[in-house]
């Protein structure tokens, strides 16, 4: 069976921003808080999950900042002496505040998703969004020690591929490590003008005319990037080709939607119910049962360039 160690758990589908290739403006259905899973449901299932091997925890969104009294959730799950590693995918508009208190619930790190340092791009490819705010939030989470922070960059062609480079100076002075992440077809915008795919390969030779890289195997990853290390810089760079570099092969993870289905796959449109088995009652060990069978059926790989297809949800719901 695969070993399956990391669970990135979806623990709200609200977000404070509208980002163009994530959902849309208006009209998105949100989930009643009753159908939402519990932070003791979240609790218990890792609780009963840990002896199939899991050891890896990320929070995600939607924005999982918006939900309240998240700092409890982080505590209850560090308790969770086999779990070594709890991590946080933001949008950084709430961090700044937030940051402190996160680490001293035993948050480990946070990932930023963040793909234009120019203002006015940035308000374009969120609709709401403060870029100051992110940034000022990246800055408190480094000096609260959440490192390595890392920002995530959806690569886009003809939209923010003047800025790569400029992404490379960021980290060459901050303690960060920038992750240049492939465009994946989601189909969730009206705006396809702005939506287009840029190689991994791509951006990196750009990235070389300037800065020298270094493959580097000792970085920190839950995860598929291939990491190196930009010399004489602070920071370094990661790339993450979900289309043109596949590596179901490797995938080590499991997601839980916030309405407690188990997807194995991000582009897979097969789901599991674990919540209503929980609602029920079921022990823990015929929740490892379940979620056994689901690694079982876990995909050898996925077809992502064909398009998203007739997903039956958006992006923020699946949590990414």
């Amino acid at each position: 069976m695969r070993k399956i160690d990391y669970i990135r758990i979806s623990i709200t589908d609200r977000c404070n921003l509208r980002c163009v290739y994530c959902m849309p403006e208006e009209g998105v259905e949100l989930l009643k808080h009753q159908d939402m899973m519990s932070f003791e449901e979240i609790y218990n299932l890792i609780k009963a999950l840990v002896p199939l091997g899991i050891k890896k925890i990320r929070l995600t969104g939607g924005e999982p900042l918006v939900r309240q009294n998240i700092e409890e959730l982080i505590k209850m799950i560090r308790s969770i002496p086999e779990i070594e590693d709890i991590t946080l995918t933001t949008n950084g508009i709430l961090l700044e505040e937030m940051a402190d208190g996160l680490k001293q619930a035993g948050l480990s790190r946070v990932n930023v998703s963040l793909d234009s340092l120019d203002e006015n791009k940035f308000k374009k490819i969120t609709r709401w969004g403060n870029l100051e705010k992110v940034l000022k939030g990246i800055d408190k989470a480094i000096e609260v020690g959440l490192n390595p922070v890392k920002i995530n960059v959806v690569a886009i062609k003809g939209f923010n591929d003047d800025e790569f480079i400029k992404f490379i100076d960021f980290a060459y002075y901050k303690e960060v490590q920038v992750r240049f992440i492939e465009l994946m077809p989601i189909g969730e915008s009206d705006e396809e003008a702005i939506l287009k795919h840029y190689p991994i390969d791509d951006i990196k030779t750009l990235i070389e005319t300037k800065y020298k890289l270094e493959e580097n195997t000792h970085i920190r990853t839950n995860g598929p990037a291939e990491n190196y290390n930009i010399v004489g810089a602070v920071g370094s760079v990661g790339f993450i080709g979900a289309l043109s570099h596949k590596f179901c092969s490797t995938c080590n993870r499991l997601r839980l939607t916030a309405d407690g289905r188990f997807r194995p796959c991000l582009y897979i449109d097969k789901e599991y119910d674990v919540l209503s088995l929980i609602r029920k009652g079921a022990s823990d060990e015929e929740l490892r049962e379940f979620v056994q069978k689901i690694i079982l059926g876990k995909p050898e790989g996925h077809n992502m360039e064909d398009g998203w297809g007739n997903q039956r949800r958006k992006m923020s719901q699946i949590g990414g």
